[in-house]
Formats: C-alpha cells, sequence, structure tokens
C-alpha cells in the first residue's frame, strides 16, 4: 500500500518537506518546517503529532523532528513521484521548470502507481529510440511554442531518412561502445547491458540496475567513491567496486 492511500496530501507534504530540511541541515526543527511550508507553528505542531502516532516521525515539544524507517521511505516515495513527475513535464513535454515543478506539487499526491510506471518507461522509452532523444525533444518544444505547419514535419522526416542513408554509406549498423558505470561522467546517461555477478549483485539488481535499464550519474565523490546515481526516479549509491562491475553503453554514443 502506497502512501497516497494512507495519508493525506498535506501530510504528505509535511514528508517531504522534514526529508529536505534533514538533507540541508541535518536536522528539522519545527520552526523550520513552518518556514518551508508557509505555515503557522500551530498547525506543524498538529502534523507532527498525527506523523508521530503513524509511527513516521519521532517528535516531542521543544525537541528536533526526526524520520523513522518507515516514515523516511514514505518521504522518498513522494519525493519520487514529485521528481518523475516534474522531469517528465521538463524533459519530455519540454515545459518549463517552474512550472512543471507546480503541476508536480499538485500531481503526486494522486497519480496511481502504474500510470507513474508508465510516464517513467515512456521517458526512458525516449532517450532510446532511434527517433527519439534531445533533438526529437527539442523539436517537440519548438513545435508547441512557434510554428504547428506539416511542412516542418516533411522536412524532419526526409532529415531524418538522409542521416538513416548516411550511416548505411558509412558501413551501416554503428557498433555501441561498451564501458564501465563507473567511468560515465557526473550528468552523463547510460543503458545497463550486465551486472557482473558477485556478493554485491542481488542488492544492485533489487535496486533496478539490470540489463535495458537507464542510468544517469548524478555526482561522483572527489576520490570516485560514492557514485550517486538516478534510475527508474530513485536516487541510489554505488561503491566504486560495485559500479565497476556494471557494463553500460552511453547514450550520447547513437
Amino acid at each position: 500500500m502506497t502512501t497516497a492511500e494512507t495519508l493525506t496530501a498535506s501530510l504528505e507534504d509535511y514528508l517531504e518537506a522534514i526529508f529536505h530540511i534533514i538533507a540541508e541541515k541535518r536536522a528539522a526543527r519545527p520552526k523550520d518546517i513552518a518556514r518551508r511550508l508557509k505555515v503557522s507553528n500551530p498547525s506543524v505542531t498538529g502534523a507532527l503529532r498525527l506523523l508521530a502516532k503513524k509511527k513516521l516521525v519521532n517528535y516531542a515539544p521543544y525537541d528536533l523532528v526526526t524520520l523513522t524507517g518507515k516514515g523516511e521511505e514514505a518521504a522518498r516515495d513522494v519525493i519520487r513521484r514529485h521528481e518523475v513527475l516534474r522531469d517528465f513535464f521538463v524533459k519530455v513535454l519540454a515545459v518549463e521548470q517552474d512550472v512543471a515543478d507546480k503541476a508536480a506539487c499538485k500531481m503526486e499526491h494522486s497519480i496511481p502507481g502504474v500510470i507513474l510506471e508508465r510516464f517513467i518507461q515512456f521517458a526512458e522509452f525516449v532517450e532510446v529510440c532511434p527517433r527519439g532523444g534531445s533533438k526529437w525533444i527539442a523539436g517537440f518544444g519548438y513545435h508547441c511554442d512557434y510554428d504547428s505547419a506539416m511542412e516542418n514535419c516533411e522536412k524532419c522526416i526526409a532529415q531524418a531518412l538522409e542521416e538513416v542513408k548516411k550511416k548505411k554509406r558509412q558501413g551501416g549498423k554503428k557498433k555501441m561502445p561498451v564501458t564501465k558505470l563507473k567511468d560515465i561522467p557526473p550528468g552523463g546517461k547510460c543503458k545497463v547491458n550486465r551486472v557482473a555477478a558477485g556478493k554485491a549483485s542481488s542488492r544492485i539488481i533489487e535496486m533496478g540496475v539490470v540489463p535495458g535499464a537507464l542510468i544517469e550519474v548524478e555526482k561522483i565523490a572527489p576520490l570516485g567513491d560514492p557514485i550517486d546515481i538516478k534510475v527508474k526516479g530513485y536516487h541510489l549509491s554505488l561503491r566504486k567496486e560495485e559500479a565497476d562491475g556494471i557494463d553500460v553503453t552511453p547514450l550520447n554514443a547513437r
């Protein structure tokens, strides 16, 4: 059962706010929560009592607020829904960041899990489809903002056909390069080809890092360990040795 089925939209907003405050300041105080959500102190107190009753936060008057294990899991679920929606609006629909963020805030509380997964699958499809990618998305944004004339579609199709013919003249299908996940730079995207067997492989697979999955490298620590990635809307940290056992194909190598 998801948090959307057990919590009100307001309480989910509190969990999300507490999670972000703890990530930024390592601790959350009621006044920090009130400031972030722009609500009164009595409102925060009431919400914290309800969340504590549901065993999602540890709360006592005049003390710091922390998330329980169950509360952190619920908060991450809310944040994932928000980020998947926002990224879809920005990266696929070419909506401006602030508009997309506000829309995601409203929709994150009610979107069914099956539809959320379809959003993820469609975004991944656009990334890997030969007719998709950044050029296709940019073309869609231009279509929405400036011109919807059919002659532009004809030009696009003609250009795509010419590119296909050019690749054939150059020797047919180009072999896709394979590298290690640890060698993908921050901001880079790649597709998983293989996960080496080992003690950590089952944990990695459970996190969604499986052949065919799309990964975005978010951050690499100064010494290369850990490596923060995003896969299927989840933020994960991998040890360098784990990333070294994952063969990937860079998406920008198409």
